[in-house]
């Protein structure tokens, strides 16, 4: 019979030990606790922005929001000159305790001048919503469509430069997870300076690809257990 010895028994334990911990994400000091979630921002100046008394956001349907505790967490970019560059305000389930099965009954409409993209497909047991609206600064979108964060933004100063853009994605499984991320980004770090009429129909291709990462992240977040939400860097380099 095979036998290994006390020191072999060791290093085997030692070296499962290793490789489990080589599996997991690195500990960082700096990242920014949501909830059940973790969010790990690009480099940058990046700050914690305050929510107030006043609640950014809700649970859909309403039946559920007062059931279904949540956390949110607002963070700034900050350029050179200390303009605000971007906003990211995330929201999320409270803890990892589990819950009977969920029916999400908000839906993911088509909207005029709003990309909006149903990977769900119209399920009526989960969400998987993105809306994307490059010009979100314009015709009073945002005081339209998000009031309460339109006058939280103004309020704290935290309104980037114009123009800006508006992501929101929403992600919900029928198990009770949850996680909305909503994003208003400078476009000076989506959309690169363009010359020609090549450049110019070309220029809403970073964008596009860093919308897939974005929405990608957010759902990796929802299926780890520390939640770990890895924000995307933008695809233009920072303003100097």
């Amino acid at each position: 019979m095979f036998k290994i010895s006390l020191r072999g028994r060791c290093a085997l334990a030692l070296a499962a030990a290793s490789v489990w911990l080589a599996g997991c994400a690195p500990m960082q000091p700096d990242l920014v606790r949501v909830g059940r979630a973790d969010l790990q921002l690009p480099p940058g100046n990046w700050e914690r922005l305050d929510q107030g008394d006043s609640m950014l956001f809700n649970v859909l349907p309403d039946d559920v929001s007062h059931d279904l505790p949540m956390r949110t967490q607002a963070v700034g970019l900050r350029g050179p000159q200390n303009e605000m560059l971007a906003v990211i305000v995330v929201q999320t389930n409270a803890t990892n305790d589990p819950r009977d099965t969920t029916l999400w009954t908000y839906t993911c409409p088509d909207q005029k001048g709003v990309q909006v993209t149903d990977f769900a497909k119209g399920s009526p047991v989960r969400i998987d919503c993105l809306r994307y609206k490059p010009r979100a600064d314009s015709e009073e979108f945002l005081m339209k469509n998000r009031p309460v964060l339109a006058k939280w933004v103004k309020h704290q100063d935290a309104e980037p430069l114009a123009p800006y853009s508006h992501v929101s994605y929403r992600y919900a499984t029928a198990e009770g997870g949850y996680m909305l991320v909503e994003a208003l980004v400078d476009q000076r770090l989506l959309r690169p300076k363009t010359v020609g009429t090549d450049q110019f129909l070309a220029a809403g291709k970073p964008a596009q690809e860093w919308l897939i990462k974005f929405v990608d992240a957010a759902k990796n977040s929802v299926a780890m257990l520390d939640g770990r939400f890895v924000v995307p860097p933008f695809p233009i380099p920072l303003p100097h």
